[in-house]
């Protein structure tokens, strides 16, 4: 039986369902299920294009390559794994003492909400990401209406977090 997480971001009340991927990317998958649940800091993508992502403390369990993509799809969700030289540039917005520039480096969650995306990043090159999750559904909301829920609510929900901007937003991956 397939397992399960619900990504959401939390002031915009928006969620969706995401199936785990576990035939392509069982240690990933596992990874990620052990730690959950788990929630940070959203941010929207500089280079990526369609991306809303959060940085944690390093999930260690993870393996650094599987199921990997350099063109993620509308729906995918992929684990990063980052040494701490990796996304320390000061170009990239962290504020010194967060997440990014922790010792242990940091694990990257995504969700890719639209299309034509490319993990090319000008300080790195290729940043390969494992594709653990696709987004099939939302979940029904508390009074059992699924309107604020699934790939579309969410892209639009990202699409807003882009205009509009992304300070005091979470993303939170949780167990269904």
């Amino acid at each position: 039986m397939p397992r399960h997480l619900i990504i959401t971001l939390a002031t915009r009340r928006v969620s969706c369902r995401v199936r785990l991927l576990d035939d392509l990317a069982p240690a990933t998958c596992a990874a990620v299920w052990d730690a959950l649940p788990l929630a940070g800091d959203a941010y929207h993508a500089k280079f990526a294009r369609n991306e809303v992502y959060t940085l944690l403390p390093r999930i260690t369990a993870a393996p650094r390559r599987e199921n990997p993509t350099v063109t993620p799809i509308p729906g995918d969700v992929c684990l990063f794994d980052f040494e701490p030289w990796e996304i320390g540039n000061p170009s990239y917005g962290y504020a010194p003492g967060t997440t990014a520039h922790e010792a242990q480096g940091a694990t990257d969650l995504a969700l890719f909400y639209d299309r034509n995306n490319l993990l090319l990043n000008g300080d790195v090159g290729w940043v390969p990401g494992n594709v653990f999750g696709t987004v099939v559904a939302g979940p029904d909301g508390p009074d059992g209406s699924t309107a604020s829920t699934g790939l579309e609510a969410m892209a639009a929900a990202c699409n807003d977090l882009w205009r509009n901007g992304f300070a005091g937003e979470r993303l939170v991956f949780e167990r269904e």
